[in-house]
């Protein structure tokens, strides 16, 4: 190798190292602060007093009804938990729950029933036997379009819907303080990111990484901002007006999206920017409401990444392309430019990367320290973006082998079409 091709290459692996140290530079100071972990739903005590929306003659406040819609299937393990947790809430107005059973097979109805007898909270609870899945409609979304129907024909119209999974386990405080939030910012949409399970050594070292690309794709103080066109929730726990959730729609609105939390989201938003308080949205992180779903292994992970990547991106092979592009300049290039500077003794090279790698870790850190794990993981977020950039091409090459988002024996592809598929 010349002295000019080996000058050629140091130049040009110098350029890249300094290009991701810039671009790191502006996601730490102009890219919404997403990653600080600040948005937050405090568990505060707030005053009830908040939540009053009309008095009657005597003088009795008049809380918010709340219609819950849990989307179950085959969930029987997890129901004892959280559909306790969601049955024992704290706040003080209506709460009716309907858990639309979408045609299990374990016994799902028949605990979640046992479940709301044993608290003698039966009266509390409906439940649902999923109808028939229509073409053109997610299983999932299939099964809360029809707990809203029904909570649309309640006597009294329930004030908001809140939309839950069915493995998500609530602060007892949880409903009151999302209402409260809607209340006092006059929020049509109040969506938690809830705490992920994080106690495997896959979870520890992927599940925070999750978190941290979710908000880096979705700024939260953008979401937040009414004036942002940045649209985004997240499914596991979403309070949204009845009359918004009416005015675009219903669920049929987004009855095709698979990344359906942000379609909603993003329908809400952007129906009337202009008008103070309508159309507005907030989403933040939780500790206390929790998902108990568990991902024990790299092959959980590895699957409930890539159900769904390639759809985030469109099914667009540029868009692919331009993603591993940018992973590999944004997450790669500084580890790889340190270790390539600190072997062939380029200092300049070395300092780069390290930079990039620094600020790198220092983004990270806030969703490390919020999951509790170890502080050494935030400079392993190289390896662990790279495992995220694999698991995006896996999810594109299982789409175009037509095996596109399976989830507990059903395969989505373009457009939503449903096919069935024999369970493992």
């Amino acid at each position: 190798m010349t002295d000019y091709t080996a000058n050629l290459m140091n130049a040009i692996a110098i350029g890249f190292a300094s290009l991701s140290l810039f671009i790191w530079s502006v996601l730490l100071l102009g890219w919404g602060q997403f990653w600080r972990c600040n948005q937050q739903l405090l568990n505060d005590e707030d005053d009830i007093a908040d939540l009053t929306t009309t008095v009657n003659f005597a003088h009795q406040p008049v809380y918010p009804s709340i219609a819950v819609v849990i989307p179950a299937r085959n969930e029987a393990e997890l129901l004892p938990v959280t559909l306790r947790s969601l049955l024992n809430q704290t706040y003080p107005g209506s709460l009716t729950i309907l858990l639309v059973d979408d045609n299990s097979t374990d016994g799902t109805g028949a605990i979640a029933r046992s479940v709301a007898q044993s608290l003698n909270k039966a009266d509390q609870l409906i439940i649902l036997s999923g109808k028939p899945l229509p073409s053109g409609w997610t299983g999932k979304l299939w099964a809360m379009a029809q707990g809203v129907e029904r909570a649309n024909r309640f006597d009294r119209l329930p004030d908001y819907v809140l939309l839950t999974d069915a493995d998500i386990e609530h602060d007892p405080g949880n409903v009151h303080q999302l209402v409260v939030q809607a209340q006092r910012n006059q929020l049509d949409l109040v969506s938690l990111m809830v705490h992920l399970r994080c106690e495997s050594i896959w979870e520890k070292l992927l599940i925070p990484a999750f978190v941290f690309f979710f908000q880096k794709l979705y700024p939260f103080p953008w979401v937040n901002h009414p004036t942002r066109r940045t649209a985004a929730a997240a499914g596991g726990c979403i309070l949204i007006c009845r009359d918004t959730l009416q005015h675009i729609g219903g669920i049929e609105a987004i009855h095709q999206a698979l990344i359906d939390d942000c379609a909603l989201a993003n329908a809400v938003k952007s129906r009337n920017l202009a008008t103070v308080g309508r159309g507005r949205i907030w989403l933040g992180l939780s500790f206390s409401t929790r998902s108990l779903r568990p991902y024990p292994s790299l092959a959980s992970i590895w699957d409930m990444v890539a159900r769904t990547a390639f759809t985030q991106l469109n099914y667009s092979p540029w868009l692919l392309l331009g993603t591993v592009i940018g992973m590999t300049l944004i997450y790669l290039v500084p580890a790889i430019s340190a270790i390539a500077g600190l072997l062939t003794g380029n200092s300049w090279l070395s300092i780069t990367g390290l930079a990039g790698w620094l600020l790198m870790a220092i983004a990270y850190f806030p969703t490390v320290r919020f999951y509790r794990c170890s502080p050494l993981f935030a400079l392993g977020l190289p390896a662990i973006a790279f495992l995220y950039t694999l698991m995006t091409l896996d999810s594109a090459l299982r789409h175009w082998q037509g095996r596109g988002g399976a989830w507990k024996g059903r395969t989505y592809s373009i457009g939503s079409q449903e096919s069935e598929v024999r369970s493992q």
